[in-house]
């Protein structure tokens, strides 16, 4: 009989000590529902930088690049009949490339043109000036609508891109887009890892 006791006893703790684990549980993990609004929370860190003049000007689905910011007071289409280019290219028409203008850095000439390496129009596949917070949400998460590209890639793509760093640091009396691209590199990590939900249309 004492035997059977001893044997007894860890069943009859372990027993007891289940439900109070259980509910240790369920008090810390977290519910969907904290997930998606954290998730949001991040993406309207992002949306904030993409739908911002500094980097939605040249997401534009007509091949006509934007001037437009708080500074402008309205949106312009770009003077000079400036196109994406007829090859697709996004560098512009052949005799008016974009990089007649526009060199590897701000020009320090007043009221001169910006600058910095590469500069060219987005691809039309990532053409988003105008949408809403909802739709440019699902068109980075869809490849058929973000040039094939993995989250993990647009993430990569807004941290180490030279262009995309001049939004953060436009020079002149141009408004920077918000935050930083290390900021946005991480909103777009946090984002991806609460899974990458999309606020209401």
């Amino acid at each position: 009989m004492k035997k059977l006791l001893i044997m007894l006893t860890p069943a009859a703790i372990l027993f007891s000590a289940a439900p109070s684990a259980t509910a240790q549980e369920s008090q810390t993990s977290p519910s969907p529902t904290v997930g998606i609004a954290k998730g949001l929370s991040e993406w309207d860190k992002i949306y904030a930088v993409f739908s911002h003049p500094r980097c939605a000007d040249c997401h534009v689905a007509d091949d006509r690049p934007r001037w437009s910011g708080a500074h402008y007071g309205t949106t312009f289409v770009h003077a000079f009949n400036v196109q994406r280019g007829t090859d697709g290219s996004g560098f512009g028409n052949p005799g008016l490339r974009c990089t007649t203008c526009h060199f590897s850095s701000n020009s320090k000439a007043l009221h001169g043109p910006p600058g910095a390496e590469g500069w060219h129009l987005a691809p039309t596949e990532m053409a988003w000036f105008g949408k809403s917070s909802a739709e440019i949400c699902a068109q980075i998460k869809d490849p058929a609508r973000n040039g094939d590209r993995k989250l993990a890639d647009i993430a990569l793509h807004v941290r180490d891109d030279k262009l995309v760093a001049w939004g953060w640091a436009p020079g002149s009396d141009r408004e920077p887009a918000p935050g930083s691209a290390e900021a946005t590199y991480q909103a777009i990590e946090n984002w991806m890892a609460a899974g990458s939900p999309c606020p209401m249309p």
